[in-house]
């Protein structure tokens, strides 16, 4: 029997937080025990009824095909998921979306192209697989970290921040305490941004939340997160992990193309009718970028959160083979005109780092003539050409364990496809 760990899912829906939740409804080796939408991609309205569009889409699929339920052992669980409210908007400074990429909607107009996968029953407060609650997110999740026994609850950050930092200030000791891991999708340390040239969307949307969480300052000592059970996922591991859009057409939808011919749902299953009906504009933004393919950032998140569950207290928290990660320091800008979001990092005893003062194009030109280096990236293919002001001390900054291998995207596309569309690759 497979252990299951219980997760808490703080999600913005759009496009790939919706198949990361239908990821996470596919997998066994999780218990949803709830879900906190909030502000993001689109609005926090937009990011309730996200959910349950989603969970509409299971429904008249499994209705359907009740030969399929079983592949999704989270969807009709024994005790309902929660789905509260959380965040409309960041702790301090301006509220940014990214309805440009998700549609307003936060999943790319389907509301308006696809009227038929809208949510009509207004009483939704009797949803047969979810408890939908008017308790404030933090409420929500601050019960079930106390009520399931310590270091059990894995907490899954899909989004800002934002509602794990008015956690941390309602009950600070008893997440330090009671927590098994929180994983966090966001930032960019070493590529750049996707929402700005320098800045990751989750952590542009919430920057101050970054800094009270994770960044040391006196004022903010109190409201810091455990980071020896903390992982980040940057966009530095998770871009490569793709959803190609040809591959999707080959493998699960034969007729998916694009908006100007949207899905037909008369001649697929219902599911893959709800993802081709949103992937559809999701390809039209892709290609405007030059990608054919869909970035898998929260789809990553997820799949850590399956294979790397919490370790009790006093044991070695080793990850699962093929993912690695190292400690990296950095800081957060907040209020820069043109750098809000971007992690600063500290590369002043960082060897994953590029060393300081570094030229790329020869850093690269001496990465061709050798097999291999002295460390792990071509930071330190070539050493520094200026001095460092001083040396870093401990106490400045935090370091966080920061992910930078797994088992490989083609691992993940055919996991994913598997347990999503029960297609085998």
């Amino acid at each position: 029997m497979i252990s299951r760990t219980p997760v808490i899912i703080s999600t913005d829906p759009g496009v790939d937080d919706i198949i990361a939740i239908l990821f996470a409804l596919a997998s066994p080796e999780l218990e949803i025990l709830a879900f906190i939408t909030s502000f993001g991609n689109s609005d926090i309205g937009s990011s309730h009824k996200n959910i349950l569009k989603a969970y509409q889409a299971v429904a008249r699929h499994l209705e359907q095909f009740p030969e399929d339920a079983a592949r999704f052992p989270n969807f009709a669980s024994s005790v309902k998921p929660i789905l509260a409210r959380g965040s409309a908007g960041p702790l301090q400074g301006d509220l940014h979306s990214a309805q440009g990429f998700h549609g307003r909607d936060g999943l790319g107009g389907i509301t308006e192209r696809h009227p038929e996968l809208d949510i009509f029953d207004g009483n939704d407060d009797q949803h047969p697989q979810l408890t939908i609650t008017q308790m404030p997110g933090l409420q929500v999740a601050s019960e079930l970290i106390r009520s399931r026994a310590s270091r059990t609850i894995t907490y899954i950050a899909l989004g800002p921040l934002t509602d794990l930092a008015w956690l941390m200030d309602d009950a600070a000791a008893l997440v330090r305490v009671n927590i098994g891991r929180i994983v966090c999708m966001g930032g960019a340390l070493d590529v750049p941004g996707n929402t700005s040239p320098v800045a990751e969307f989750n952590f542009f949307a919430d920057p101050y939340a970054v800094k009270k969480l994770l960044v040391q300052e006196e004022e903010s000592s109190k409201t810091l997160l455990p980071l020896d059970r903390f992982i980040l996922l940057p966009l530095d591991i998770t871009t490569p992990h793709e959803l190609p859009f040809p591959f999707y057409q080959e493998k699960v939808d034969p007729s998916f193309e694009t908006s100007a011919t949207p899905s037909n749902s008369s001649n697929k299953p219902p599911l893959t009718h709800f993802t081709t009906s949103f992937l559809e504009q999701t390809r039209v933004a892709m290609l405007r970028s030059g990608k054919d393919a869909m970035e898998l950032h929260d789809i990553v998140a997820v799949w850590c959160a399956i294979e790397n569950p919490p370790v009790p207290e006093g044991g070695v928290d080793v990850l699962a083979p093929g993912w690695k990660a190292r400690n990296r320091i950095f800081d957060i800008e907040r209020t820069g005109e043109l750098t809000r979001g971007m992690l600063v990092t500290d590369r002043r005893d960082d060897l994953s780092a590029y060393a300081p003062g570094a030229n790329r194009a020869e850093v690269q030109a001496e990465l061709d003539k050798h097999a291999s280096h002295h460390g792990p990236w071509e930071s330190t293919a070539i050493p520094a050409m200026v001095e460092v002001d001083h040396a870093p001390k401990a106490h400045d900054l935090r370091s966080v364990s920061c992910v930078y291998a797994t088992p490989g995207p083609e691992t993940l596309l055919a996991l994913l496809t598997e347990r999503v569309w029960g297609v085998p690759v």
